[in-house]
């Protein structure tokens, strides 16, 4: 892995709050590829959603540098464009809009990218077929299931085809089976589309069987293993 071929890369990466009272993340520095599906790991409070929030736009750093796809997120300042168009966002309680049916709550980002409303709708309806979710495309969010609410979160994520995928504790609010399921759909993303994902999760058993694992504690990086060969990834990837 060098940083010229690295989909994301992250130099002495630092967020402080209360006037640098609270240090969040202390210097933190790694790069990944294209086509990875990487495990953020550690304990809670320890800096994950806040590294989270610094790749996607949603804050900016104290100190150091991100860069996606090339571009120093400093000089992004589109911050909403550049998102709907390189990255998407998975979160443990859905954040889908409650006043919105799943098929809304799909369209939303390609509003965003100016995509035509025929076009949005035929590619939303896809993207929920793919999630076996068409029976569902028309349900406001409350009236489905906690994980067919993640799964329509997923397919959101997803619709314009990110670069960057960001996943913050997908899994941590579903049964395993539907938890199995969201990660698989990640998963397929990365390989078929050569996307970056990162998944910040607590659940061992997910962090093992993804290619490779950065660990974080009290805000800084305290291990990141070397790209596993996938060898996991036959029993977690499945046709359903």
């Amino acid at each position: 892995m060098n940083e010229h071929s690295a989909m994301l890369i992250v130099r002495d990466l630092a967020r402080s709050f209360e006037g640098g009272a609270v240090q969040a993340l202390r210097g933190v520095s790694f790069q990944a590829d294209a086509g990875e599906v990487v495990a953020l790991t550690g304990p809670s409070g320890c800096g994950k959603s806040t590294l989270l929030s610094l790749l996607g736009l949603l804050d900016r750093p104290s100190a150091g540098s991100v860069d996606v796809a090339g571009r120093p997120l400093a000089t992004v300042r589109d911050c909403n464009g550049f998102r709907a168009r390189n990255i998407g966002f998975v979160f443990q309680f859905h954040h889908m809009v409650s006043t919105m049916t799943l098929q809304e709550n799909v369209e939303a980002p390609m509003v965003a990218l100016g995509v035509p409303r025929a076009e949005r709708k035929a590619r939303a309806r896809l993207m929920l077929e793919h999630m076996d979710l068409t029976h569902r495309a028309d349900f406001l969010p409350a009236s489905v299931s906690g994980g067919e609410r993640q799964r329509a979160a997923v397919a959101r994520a997803l619709i314009n085809q990110p670069r960057l995928l960001l996943a913050d504790e997908p899994t941590g609010n579903l049964d395993s089976k539907n938890g199995q399921r969201v990660i698989d759909l990640l998963v397929r993303h990365a390989r078929a589309r050569g996307a970056l994902v990162l998944i910040a999760t607590h659940n061992a058993d997910i962090a093992q069987a993804l290619d490779r694992t950065i660990e974080l504690r009290d805000g800084e990086l305290v291990s990141a293993s070397v790209v596993r060969r996938h060898a996991s990834m036959p029993s977690l990837v499945r046709v359903f």
